[in-house]
Protein backbone atom coordinates (compact mmCIF):
# COMPACT_ATOMS: atom_id res chain seq x y z
CA UNK A 1 0.00 0.00 0.00
CA UNK A 2 1.34 3.44 -0.91
CA UNK A 3 1.23 6.29 1.55
CA UNK A 4 1.60 9.92 0.49
CA UNK A 5 3.61 12.24 2.69
CA UNK A 6 3.48 15.89 1.66
CA UNK A 7 6.69 17.86 1.49
CA UNK A 8 6.07 21.43 2.61
CA UNK A 9 9.27 22.68 1.03
CA UNK A 10 9.01 21.45 -2.54
CA UNK A 11 5.26 20.79 -2.96
CA UNK A 12 5.63 17.17 -4.02
CA UNK A 13 4.57 14.01 -2.26
CA UNK A 14 6.98 11.30 -1.20
CA UNK A 15 5.60 7.92 -2.13
CA UNK A 16 6.58 5.41 0.49
CA UNK A 17 6.18 1.68 0.51
CA UNK A 18 5.02 1.00 4.07
CA UNK A 19 7.28 2.31 6.80
CA UNK A 20 10.55 0.92 5.48
CA UNK A 21 11.76 4.27 4.08
CA UNK A 22 14.12 5.98 6.45
CA UNK A 23 14.06 9.69 7.18
CA UNK A 24 17.44 9.99 5.45
CA UNK A 25 16.10 8.30 2.30
CA UNK A 26 13.01 10.52 2.36
CA UNK A 27 15.25 13.58 2.71
CA UNK A 28 17.39 12.33 -0.18
CA UNK A 29 14.28 11.94 -2.34
CA UNK A 30 13.17 15.47 -1.51
CA UNK A 31 16.60 16.83 -2.38
CA UNK A 32 16.68 14.90 -5.67
CA UNK A 33 13.22 16.13 -6.60
CA UNK A 34 14.12 19.73 -5.73
CA UNK A 35 17.31 19.46 -7.82
CA UNK A 36 15.22 18.20 -10.73
CA UNK A 37 12.61 20.97 -10.42
CA UNK A 38 15.34 23.60 -10.06
CA UNK A 39 17.14 22.28 -13.16
CA UNK A 40 13.92 22.39 -15.21
CA UNK A 41 13.22 25.94 -14.04
CA UNK A 42 16.78 27.04 -14.74
CA UNK A 43 16.59 25.51 -18.22
CA UNK A 44 13.38 27.43 -18.90
CA UNK A 45 14.99 30.70 -17.83
CA UNK A 46 18.08 30.01 -19.96
CA UNK A 47 15.91 29.08 -22.95
CA UNK A 48 13.90 32.27 -22.61
CA UNK A 49 17.05 34.37 -22.39
CA UNK A 50 18.60 32.63 -25.42
CA UNK A 51 15.45 33.31 -27.46
CA UNK A 52 15.40 36.95 -26.32
CA UNK A 53 12.22 36.42 -24.30
CA UNK A 54 11.14 36.95 -20.73
CA UNK A 55 10.19 33.83 -18.76
CA UNK A 56 6.47 34.69 -19.01
CA UNK A 57 6.79 35.10 -22.80
CA UNK A 58 8.63 31.76 -23.08
CA UNK A 59 5.89 30.04 -21.08
CA UNK A 60 3.13 31.75 -23.09
CA UNK A 61 4.74 30.74 -26.38
CA UNK A 62 4.93 27.15 -25.17
CA UNK A 63 1.25 27.16 -24.15
CA UNK A 64 0.21 28.73 -27.47
CA UNK A 65 2.24 26.17 -29.42
CA UNK A 66 0.92 23.19 -27.45
CA UNK A 67 -2.69 24.34 -27.81
CA UNK A 68 -2.37 25.21 -31.49
CA UNK A 69 -3.57 28.71 -30.63
CA UNK A 70 -5.29 30.48 -27.75
CA UNK A 71 -7.51 33.49 -27.31
CA UNK A 72 -6.02 36.28 -25.22
CA UNK A 73 -8.51 35.40 -22.47
CA UNK A 74 -7.38 31.77 -22.44
CA UNK A 75 -3.77 32.90 -22.36
CA UNK A 76 -4.48 35.32 -19.50
CA UNK A 77 -6.17 32.55 -17.51
CA UNK A 78 -3.30 30.15 -18.17
CA UNK A 79 -0.54 32.58 -17.26
CA UNK A 80 -2.26 34.34 -14.38
CA UNK A 81 -1.64 37.72 -16.00
CA UNK A 82 -4.21 40.49 -16.21
CA UNK A 83 -5.85 41.06 -19.58
CA UNK A 84 -3.79 44.24 -20.06
CA UNK A 85 -0.52 42.47 -19.24
CA UNK A 86 -1.51 39.61 -21.55
CA UNK A 87 -2.16 42.04 -24.42
CA UNK A 88 1.29 43.57 -23.90
CA UNK A 89 2.85 40.09 -23.77
CA UNK A 90 1.15 39.14 -27.05
CA UNK A 91 2.29 42.44 -28.58
CA UNK A 92 5.92 41.65 -27.63
CA UNK A 93 5.70 38.10 -29.01
CA UNK A 94 4.13 39.44 -32.20
CA UNK A 95 6.84 42.11 -32.63
CA UNK A 96 9.49 39.42 -32.11
CA UNK A 97 7.82 37.40 -34.89
CA UNK A 98 6.87 34.39 -32.76
CA UNK A 99 3.06 34.75 -32.92
CA UNK A 100 0.34 36.30 -35.01
CA UNK A 101 -3.26 37.20 -34.34
CA UNK A 102 -5.81 35.44 -36.53
CA UNK A 103 -9.59 35.33 -36.70
CA UNK A 104 -11.06 32.38 -34.83
CA UNK A 105 -12.47 30.07 -37.52
CA UNK A 106 -15.37 29.12 -35.22
CA UNK A 107 -16.27 32.68 -34.24
CA UNK A 108 -14.96 35.48 -36.49
CA UNK A 109 -15.50 38.00 -33.68
CA UNK A 110 -12.75 36.33 -31.64
CA UNK A 111 -9.03 36.57 -32.22
CA UNK A 112 -6.75 33.59 -31.72
CA UNK A 113 -3.05 33.98 -31.02
CA UNK A 114 -1.12 31.33 -32.91
CA UNK A 115 2.56 30.53 -33.27
CA UNK A 116 4.37 31.43 -36.47
CA UNK A 117 5.82 28.06 -37.56
CA UNK A 118 8.85 29.49 -39.36
CA UNK A 119 9.84 31.50 -36.28
CA UNK A 120 9.81 28.43 -34.07
CA UNK A 121 13.01 27.09 -35.64
CA UNK A 122 14.96 29.48 -33.38
CA UNK A 123 13.15 28.06 -30.35
CA UNK A 124 13.80 24.52 -31.56
CA UNK A 125 17.51 25.31 -31.81
CA UNK A 126 17.47 26.73 -28.28
CA UNK A 127 15.89 23.60 -26.76
CA UNK A 128 17.83 21.10 -28.89
CA UNK A 129 20.54 20.45 -26.26
CA UNK A 130 17.97 19.61 -23.59
CA UNK A 131 16.00 17.39 -25.95
CA UNK A 132 19.17 15.53 -26.90
CA UNK A 133 20.29 15.07 -23.29
CA UNK A 134 16.86 14.02 -22.06
CA UNK A 135 16.51 11.60 -24.98
CA UNK A 136 19.81 10.03 -23.86
CA UNK A 137 18.45 9.68 -20.31
CA UNK A 138 15.12 8.23 -21.48
CA UNK A 139 16.89 5.74 -23.77
CA UNK A 140 18.22 3.98 -20.67
CA UNK A 141 14.72 3.00 -19.51
CA UNK A 142 12.62 0.02 -20.51
CA UNK A 143 9.28 0.61 -22.26
CA UNK A 144 7.49 -0.25 -19.00
CA UNK A 145 9.59 2.25 -17.07
CA UNK A 146 8.91 4.90 -19.71
CA UNK A 147 5.18 4.24 -19.34
CA UNK A 148 5.53 4.97 -15.62
CA UNK A 149 7.63 8.10 -16.21
CA UNK A 150 5.15 9.49 -18.72
CA UNK A 151 2.25 8.59 -16.44
CA UNK A 152 3.96 10.73 -13.80
CA UNK A 153 4.35 13.62 -16.29
CA UNK A 154 0.68 13.28 -17.28
CA UNK A 155 -0.45 13.47 -13.65
CA UNK A 156 2.15 15.93 -12.34
CA UNK A 157 1.59 18.72 -14.88
CA UNK A 158 -2.07 19.31 -13.91
CA UNK A 159 -1.15 18.94 -10.23
CA UNK A 160 1.49 21.65 -10.56
CA UNK A 161 -0.96 23.89 -12.46
CA UNK A 162 -3.59 23.42 -9.74
CA UNK A 163 -0.99 24.18 -7.06
CA UNK A 164 0.00 27.29 -9.01
CA UNK A 165 -3.63 28.45 -8.97
CA UNK A 166 -3.79 27.85 -5.21
CA UNK A 167 -0.65 29.95 -4.73
CA UNK A 168 -2.03 32.73 -6.92
CA UNK A 169 -5.35 32.74 -5.07
CA UNK A 170 -3.60 32.91 -1.68
CA UNK A 171 -1.37 35.71 -2.97
CA UNK A 172 -4.42 37.69 -4.19
CA UNK A 173 -6.13 37.21 -0.83
CA UNK A 174 -3.05 38.37 1.04
CA UNK A 175 -2.74 41.46 -1.15
CA UNK A 176 -6.42 42.32 -0.73
CA UNK A 177 -6.36 42.13 3.05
Amino acid sequence: MQQLHACIICTHADIRQGDDVSTAERDDRRAIFREYIDAVGLHGMAGAEAAGLQASEWYALSRITLAGGLTSGELAAGTGLTTGATTRLIDRLERAGYVRRAADPGDRRKVVVEAVPDALSEVEAVVAPARRRIAEVLASYTPEQLDLIFDYFTRAAPAFRAATEEIRAATRERKES
